[in-house]
């Protein structure tokens, strides 16, 4: 069975996120997203409520588990019998930090390969990051983000604002 893990910070999980999640189920029999846990990030989800949201997303998608964890990625690839890590590219910036990690990950698990997936046109812009600021002001984000999270995100972002 060839598995594939798709980590991220998914805070929260986008449109783009879903594109590429779905397009790796494509190419692969089972994909892996790790909700990456970073301590030095300030996320506005924690990671159980990262985990849940995914999991909504990704609820008729029985290929694809929901996982999180704390680590180096190399390391739980080879733990779960991972082949390859799936990383969206949005921009050349993006390219940049991405190979670095590439690299990185093969050298500490030689057996894993990175497969870099170039984002849609319409979501080249689009960010976790974007849509939190977005929202944050009181914007509309229901066009960069799925349907099904759309009021958690609102929840969320009123309840910051309080």
């Amino acid at each position: 069975m060839k598995l594939a893990i798709c980590p991220g910070s998914f805070d929260p999980v986008t449109i783009g996120h879903l594109d590429i999640i779905g397009r790796a189920r494509k190419i692969f029999d089972h994909v892996i997203v790790a909700v990456m846990v970073n301590p030095e990030k300030h996320t506005m989800f924690t990671t159980e409520e990262r985990i849940a949201l995914i999991q909504k997303c990704t609820k008729d998608m029985e290929d694809v588990e929901v996982v999180s964890f704390d680590g180096l990625l190399a390391d739980y690839a080879k733990m779960r019998g991972a082949t390859a890590i799936v990383k969206g590219l949005r921009a050349m910036s993006d390219f940049e930090y991405e190979f670095q990690q590439a690299l990185t990950n093969r050298k500490l698990n030689p057996e894993l390969e990175t497969v870099f997936m170039i984002t849609r046109a319409e979501n080249m812009f689009l960010s976790s990051s974007i849509v939190k600021q977005i929202a944050s002001f009181g914007g509309d984000v229901s066009n960069f983000v799925p349907a099904c999270i759309l009021d958690d995100i609102k929840e969320r972002i009123y309840a910051a604002k309080k």
